[in-house]
């Protein structure tokens, strides 16, 4: 897989992808991310990006020049399955969609900015919108490499044991179970009896009534 976000502020985004699951999965050759400076693609010599409203309005809004120029130069090279703007007004990221997105082979995530970007951008470049919450970020950075994240993931041959990511919370509309580890007793804490039974039936059994008894008191809206 390939993934390339385009940025104000590809420094922000540098980070998340130099550690952990992701660093490991880059390492791997199993995804490839690509920052993309937006300012790189703007004319002038002030590599302007951004622009005031037409109509009046606080806020400075990108401009639909650079994205356009950046996103073309992109699909001249390969085809995009996806071209996706962060934003908060999108369908809301769930593991259903991050399911979807990591079967695809190439993505390209633009980052909102400002005040947003020029509403052409979303009508004529964009082919899927999405946010990851009810709220407002300064930028669609975070947003990106949290969408990121969900995706590669699941990806084969990044995580250790394949099947983790099969029995995560969201997967099958439900809540993980409560998991325990060493050691079986803790202050008068104890593990529940039937994790430490070595009998693999009851102890799926267990797992299953306790995500179903989770999800119902804390998210009942997945079982309707």
């Amino acid at each position: 897989m390939r993934i390339d976000i385009i940025t104000v502020l590809p420094e922000l985004l540098k980070s998340p992808f130099e550690s952990s699951i992701l660093k490991r999965a880059i390492d791997k050759g199993l995804v490839n991310v690509h920052l993309h400076n937006l300012r790189e693609y703007a004319s002038g010599s002030y590599r302007q990006v951004d622009d005031y409203q037409f109509g009046g309005g606080a806020g400075m809004v990108l401009m639909i020049e650079p994205i356009d120029k950046c996103i073309s130069e992109l699909k001249s090279e390969r085809s995009y399955n996806e071209i996706i703007y962060l934003t908060p007004d999108g369908e809301t990221l769930n593991q259903g969609i991050a399911n979807q997105l990591s079967l695809h082979e190439n993505l390209i995530l633009l980052c909102g900015h400002y005040k947003g970007v020029d509403q052409r951008v979303r009508d004529v470049l964009i082919t899927r919108e999405i946010s990851i919450g009810d709220y407002v970020l300064s930028g669609g950075e975070l947003a990106a490499a949290i969408l990121s994240d969900a995706v590669i993931r699941l990806l084969p041959g990044v995580l250790n044991d394949e099947t983790s990511a099969l029995t995560d919370t969201f997967q099958d509309n439900l809540l993980a179970p409560p998991v325990y580890t060493r050691p079986a007793e803790y202050k008068g804490y104890n593990v529940p009896e039937v994790l430490l039974s070595g009998n693999t039936k009851k102890i799926e059994e267990w797992r299953e009534k306790t995500a179903l008894q989770r999800t119902r008191d804390r998210r009942p809206d997945f079982l309707r």
